[in-house]
């Protein structure tokens, strides 16, 4: 039974040439679902089964993301916004996947999440903050005065949070970032701590 869903983009130039590819057993990638950037909806798996969409990687201390995730790709370069038809049907999808399966907020990852330093998706361009107002993604903290702004402490809230503790302290920073902070560089700052406040998850 599913228990995450993982967003991706597709990093490819079209939605056909995408559509092509997870459908091409030799490429052995798939997800269940597609999402075109004018919004249309595609299901390449059925929910219940099994998708190879995720690879290598953790969430809160479990393996094997396919066997427990289902996967939206999102039609999209990495290198553009979201088109607006593309992100309702999103909103409409996780609401649907959400509730079929009891998937709460903090279960809805991206594959950088999960894969530090591996994957980049769905990258610095995604709406995070959007699934977060809808409650379709865990919200992140709030926490405006982080008493200890240590590696070690950030380290710690990390791994709580969900991300896999066994990469190295720059690739973990850079994930995380992706995730809340986007436009951020430079070395770990009391800032990189505030969307890890502890809260419910």
């Amino acid at each position: 039974m599913p228990s995450l869903i993982v967003l991706h983009y597709t990093a490819m130039n079209s939605a056909q040439a995408a559509l092509h590819r997870l459908c091409d057993p030799a490429y052995e990638v798939s997800a269940h679902y597609l999402i075109g950037a004018d919004g249309t909806l595609w299901q390449m798996v059925d929910e219940k089964d099994r998708a190879w969409h995720a690879g290598a990687g953790s969430w809160h201390g479990q393996t094997d993301i396919n066997s427990r995730s289902i996967g939206i790709e999102l039609d999209n370069t990495g290198k553009h916004p979201f088109p607006e038809p593309q992100l309702t049907v999103l909103d409409r999808l996780l609401t649907q996947t959400m509730a079929r399966w009891s998937i709460s907020p903090h279960r809805v990852i991206g594959h950088s999440d999960m894969a530090p330093g591996r994957k980049i998706d769905p990258g610095p361009r995604f709406p995070w903050q959007r699934l977060e107002y809808l409650n379709l993604a865990g919200q992140r903290g709030r926490n405006n005065d982080p008493q200890c702004a240590s590696m070690r402490t950030f380290r710690t809230l990390v791994e709580n949070a969900g991300f896999p503790p066994d990469v190295d302290d720059e690739t973990l920073l850079a994930a995380v970032r992706l995730r809340y902070r986007p436009w951020a560089n430079g070395p770990l700052a009391p800032a990189d701590f505030v969307p890890l406040a502890s809260k419910d998850r």
